[in-house]
């Protein structure tokens, strides 16, 4: 790789290289469940994804962003990653042993977040799991910003959020399989200065 190359995914890759350990903590799941092909909506440039591949895992990435795609593709991801938006799942008719979506489905609206978990769960195999991690109402954005709806903040400019509790995720997960959901602060790894943020990861398994 180029020393400019290496630069520019340094300057690009905001939140460093490092798997969140709410990735790492599915990974482990996976692996105990004998899970070893999954699909990741929301891949980025692929922090998340190397932590499954490094430990066996077939993984398929879904990414909106061609800047995001590219910067996996110079950090040597090489998977097959649907360009697209997960608006406009499912890509393909394949269905998978487990799907990892982190930090996602916080972005979405009401609407697009129910089609999106009907759609991650379609794509599931029977008995295949779904974790998915979104953040909490205790995080410190929770309230801030113009409320666009109930629990649904746009806390700057064109970042639009939703916020979690016990509540609304028995509501949205509960026809999705929901088996459980726990609490967990992610450190900002890459940017020691910054506090941890509450996220919940929430844990569905299809059964028919």
């Amino acid at each position: 790789m180029e020393f400019w190359e290496s630069s520019f995914i340094e300057k690009q890759a905001i939140w460093g290289f490092e798997p969140t350990d709410s990735a790492i903590l599915t990974k482990n799941f996976f692996l105990e469940k004998n899970v070893r092909d999954i699909l990741v909506p929301g891949i980025g440039y692929g922090r998340n994804a190397k932590v499954f591949i490094d430990n066996g895992l077939n993984v398929t990435g879904i990414e909106i962003s061609k800047t995001a795609i590219d910067l996996a593709r110079q950090n040597e991801l090489d998977i097959n990653i649907f360009h697209g938006s997960v608006s406009d799942m499912p890509f393909d008719n394949k269905l998978y042993d487990g799907i990892f979506s982190h930090a996602l489905l916080r972005l979405l609206n009401n609407e697009e977040r129910e089609k999106f978990l009907k759609d991650c769960y379609d794509q599931l195999k029977p008995n295949g799991y779904m974790i998915l991690t979104t953040v909490s109402k205790k995080a410190p954005m929770f309230g801030k910003g113009k409320q666009l709806d109930k629990d649904y903040f746009e806390i700057m400019e064109d970042v639009k959020m939703f916020f979690y509790d016990s509540d609304s995720i028995k509501q949205e997960f509960e026809k999705h399989g929901l088996v459980e959901f726990t609490e967990i602060d992610e450190p900002s790894k890459d940017m020691k200065n910054k506090p941890s943020i509450n996220f919940i990861v929430i844990k569905c398994k299809k059964v028919l």
